[in-house]
């Protein structure tokens, strides 16, 4: 079929739903919501049989839906209307959500139903890590069935009024019901509101006599202090004290003020700066071993390492999966304290959300001299992947339970292995945000899927599916299970590697064909130069692309890299 998905941001479910229905041989088209005559004249160009919104804010024009078949993914179940489902539902605690595919109309969220599947709500899960995981599975799971029955011609889409109504029409979830009264709020209750708003919008506060949006939280097993007050810090984040305990708190975001710019999600400790009182740092959690990898009663931290036998695991979880040059430096000494280990498989990830984006854009935008922050951070990145490549006395893994781009996709390559859970979304290119690219990229990707195959996912610049991946031998196994069980199941899988006899011989040849004529520190070098041309160029198109990125600046025309797509004529040269 001919699909035209509209979407207000080409974000992880629109990206989702693009490679997975392109992977089926459907023609696939993209339109960002800019405006409603942006839409009406894509759908007169691409002429499409289904026009579909995996993520849309905005109302379909009326002369649209009326002429064409317009399907909603709605993250609710049957009944459920309004623009704060996911919200709403975990600030009541369910258990049990569902997606719902209908066809827009003139009610918003009130059309007929062609396609609803129910997912599970995990506790102590953020409403992103849901979005991205559970929901993002039902979704995938509803319009690959709604998409089949649009094209069968006979199927029929079923009234609200004659379903079972799961939810209800509730309002948008405003900050007033985001409130964390830190004087009488239990841990509990503080981090509801808190992973209800993790990633957006953040919940609204006051800390140091400043105004500030709050983003993600942990409980805090140990600390306790005075309602809160900071307690400490680690890892950039900051402890803070609740009524009955504490939570952590990676990440902050200044509150716009009138004429001021909008406020940028950075580490809590840099974003309050000179403002953070003198607190203790607490270290690392250390090193456990053994089979018992619950969190429960461990204090909170973005790495930890685990070790059953002969396989050790490094987790890391940044959020947004972006990698400060802070993050690179201590991913890096974790990994070489797992490599003295005795261990003879080493997996790096393994959690449920991100892998890695690449570089830490926020942090950098708001260095004192951001070319310097980019260079610092883009050597920070290298020097984890070297030492990632440069691993020869075990079997290395990187595992990814969700997506990652751009330089986060090459540190996997660095691995021995690339595992990745079935509904994760690869972005192996640089040049969306103006880069030539470096994490020895010019090295891994042609080794892996060629030249040519390296050329193309570069410049094109397009998403591609675990499926594909593992097609074009960018990823060696896909692990099909849902984001709770990613990390066990790729427990199992390495513990099996590590009793293969591969595995007791390990020794990785130190050249191959791409390194035999190229030594791996020129592959380094070429790219950086590249690289410091592009930081240090005041001019370059990177500082204004990173700006836009950082600041959330809405787009004034459809994104050039789908321009190529199917019923969109190609830009003349």
């Amino acid at each position: 079929m001919r699909i035209l998905l509209v979407s207000s941001a080409f974000n992880s479910l629109t990206q989702r739903v693009f490679v997975e229905l392109r992977d089926r041989g459907h023609l696939v088209g993209v339109q960002l919501a800019l405006n409603d005559d942006a839409l009406r004249e894509a759908v007169r160009r691409h002429a499409p049989e289904l026009i579909l919104a995996p993520m849309l804010t905005s109302a379909i024009p009326a002369d649209v839906w009326s002429a064409h078949t317009c399907l909603i993914v709605h993250p609710g179940p049957v009944g459920d209307r309004g623009p704060s489902s996911l919200d709403w539902a975990l600030h009541e605690g369910a258990r049990q959500w569902g997606v719902t595919v209908l066809q827009a109309d003139a009610v918003m969220d009130g059309g007929d139903v062609w396609a609803t599947v129910s997912c599970a709500m995990p506790a102590g899960v953020t409403k992103s890590g849901l979005y991205r995981g559970e929901v993002s599975d039902a979704a995938l799971e509803a319009v690959l069935l709604a998409v089949d029955r649009v094209a069968s011609g006979d199927y029929a889409p079923r009234r609200q009024a004659d379903l079972p109504a799961a939810g209800r029409t509730r309002p948008y979830f405003e900050q007033g019901l985001r409130r964390i009264d830190w004087q009488r709020d239990g841990t509990a209750a503080v981090l509801r509101a808190l992973r209800a708003a993790d990633s957006q919008p953040g919940v609204a506060g006051e800390l140091r006599g400043a105004e500030w949006f709050l983003h993600g939280g942990s409980p805090e097993y140990r600390l306790r202090g005075r309602p809160g007050d900071l307690l400490a810090t680690r890892a950039g984040a900051v402890c803070r004290a609740t009524a009955d305990g504490a939570v952590w708190i990676p990440e902050l975001r200044a509150r716009k003020r009138p004429g001021g710019q909008t406020g940028i999600k950075l580490p809590a400790v840099l974003a309050l700066g000179a403002l953070l009182p003198k607190l203790p740092e607490l270290p690392e959690s250390p090193t456990r071993s053994g089979r018992d990898t619950e969190v429960d009663g461990d204090s909170w931290t973005d790495i930890r390492y685990r070790e059953d036998e002969s396989v050790g695991v490094l987790d890391f979880a940044f959020p947004g999966g972006a990698m400060s040059t802070d993050h690179c430096r201590r991913l890096l000494a974790a990994y070489r304290a797992a490599c003295a280990r005795p261990t003879s498989v080493l997996v790096l990830g393994g959690g449920r959300d991100f892998f890695s984006n690449g570089i830490h854009l926020h942090v950098i935008e708001a260095a004192a001299d951001p070319a310097e922050e980019s260079w610092a951070n883009i050597q920070a990145m290298d020097d984890l992947v070297e030492a990632v490549l440069t691993t020869t006395d075990r079997i290395t893994v990187a595992a990814l339970g969700g997506n990652a781009a751009a330089g986060g996709v090459m540190l996997a390559l660095a691995a021995d292995e690339v595992w990745c859970r079935s509904g994760v979304v690869l972005n192996p290119h640089y040049r969306l945000m103006g880069l030539y690219g470096s994490e020895y990229w010019t090295y891994t990707l042609p080794r892996r899927v060629g030249t040519d195959a390296a050329r193309r996912l570069t410049q094109e610049a397009l998403p591609v599916s675990a499926t594909a991946a593992r097609r074009l031998g960018l990823v060696d196994r896909i692990v099909h299970c849902g984001p709770e069980d990613f990390a066990g199941q790729v427990r199992m899988l390495a513990a099996r590697v590590a009793e293969s006899p591969v595995a007791q011989r390990r020794t990785r040849p130190e050249n191959d064909r791409y390194r035999s004529v190229t030594p791996l520190s020129a592959y380094r070098e070429a790219e950086l130069a590249r690289m410091r041309d592009i930081f240090f160029d005041p001019q370059a198109p990177y500082h204004a692309l990173r700006r836009a990125f950082v600041r959330k600046s809405r787009p004034t025309a459809n994104p050039e890299q789908f321009s190529a797509l199917p019923g969109t004529p190609t830009p003349r040269s």
